[in-house]
């Protein structure tokens, strides 16, 4: 029976051994044992040059995780692979992870992907200067913060009256 597993890779080389793994999948004739090997990564969002750009970000660098029915066969190939530090387990036995664990983990990279989360953290109180839309090059005090949104409340000085506008991450930079 297939189940979850975690890889340790040598940090920065995730992509790589990923390949090689596909490749030993291949050429070893584990497609029966193995067939998924994934990089948990999330999309975040953040503001260059007046740009917005969204790019990804490894949520567990240095990991892998890799479905697969473990035998010696597939746990030797996978363990010896160019870049593989070690399996993530207890003893000398790899240990399998939950399905809730890896439900939470699928859930994360999959909501990045239609809600980039942020690059930068907000906190109430804080001083923001805007960027883009309407009130541009104003400074306000956020109010209010909704991170699952990617939104924000803050308090913008307009005719010397406080006005609450309500803003999106992106479109605000600290001062």
């Amino acid at each position: 029976m297939k189940k979850w597993y975690i890889v340790h890779t040598q940090t920065g080389s995730e992509e790589k051994v990923k390949k090689s793994l596909e490749n030993l999948i291949k050429t070893a004739g584990l497609i029966e044992d193995v067939d998924k090997v994934l990089i948990p990564t999330e999309q975040i969002s953040e503001v260059r040059s007046g740009k917005k750009r969204v790019s990804h970000r490894k949520f567990f660098p240095g990991y892998l995780l890799i479905h697969m029915d473990l035998s010696e066969r597939t746990w030797f190939s996978i363990k010896n692979t160019p870049g593989v530090t070690s399996f993530i387990g207890m003893g000398k036995t790899p240990s399998a992870l939950s399905d809730k664990e890896v439900e939470t983990i699928l859930a994360r990279s999959k909501d990045s992907e239609t809600k980039p989360s942020p690059r930068i953290v907000f906190e109430i109180g804080e001083s923001v200067r805007i960027i883009d839309g309407p009130f541009v090059n104003f400074n306000g005090t956020i109010d209010d913060i909704h991170p699952d949104k990617g939104k924000l409340k803050a308090s913008v000085s307009i005719f010397g009256r406080a006005t609450p506008v309500e803003l999106e991450y992106w479109q605000v930079e600290k001062v």
